[in-house]
C-alpha cells in the first residue's frame, strides 16, 4: 500500500458514519480526556488536564508503538493517520471557538466600558 492508498483508507475510516456505533468523536475525546486526567491526577497528585486533541494524539502514539512489536499491520498506520486527523480537527475547532469567544468578550468589554 502506498501513501495515497493509506490516506484513502484513512479517509474511508474517518468519513464513514461511526457516530451511530461510537457516538460523537469530539464528545468521546472530551470524556476520555476527563477520565484520563482524573486518573493521572489521583495517581500523581499533580494537576493534569488532558485535552481532547491530546487524547487523539496519544492514541496515534499508541498506534505507532504497535508498529514496533508483532507482525506488520497496515491498520496501525491507517489508524495513526486517522487519530492525527481527528486531533487536528479538534484543535482547529477549539482554536476557532476560543477566538470567537475572545472576540465576543472583547466586544462586551468595549460596550460596557463606554457606558
Amino acid at each position: 500500500m502506498n501513501t495515497t492508498e493509506i490516506l484513502e483508507q484513512t479517509k474511508k475510516l474517518v468519513s464513514t458514519d461511526r457516530e451511530d456505533k461510537h457516538g460523537d468523536k469530539v464528545k468521546n475525546h472530551e470524556n476520555i480526556g476527563r477520565l484520563w486526567s482524573g486518573y493521572l491526577q489521583n495517581k500523581t497528585k499533580l494537576n493534569i488536564k488532558i485535552l481532547p486533541e491530546d487524547v487523539a494524539n496519544l492514541m496515534a502514539l499508541l498506534k505507532i508503538a504497535r508498529t514496533q512489536e508483532g507482525q506488520h499491520n497496515i491498520d496501525d498506520y491507517v489508524d495513526a493517520c486517522g487519530y492525527s486527523a481527528i486531533a487536528g480537527e479538534i484543535a482547529e475547532e477549539r482554536t476557532r471557538l476560543s477566538t470567537t469567544l475572545g472576540e465576543n468578550n472583547a466586544e462586551k468589554d468595549r460596550s460596557t466600558s463606554t457606558k
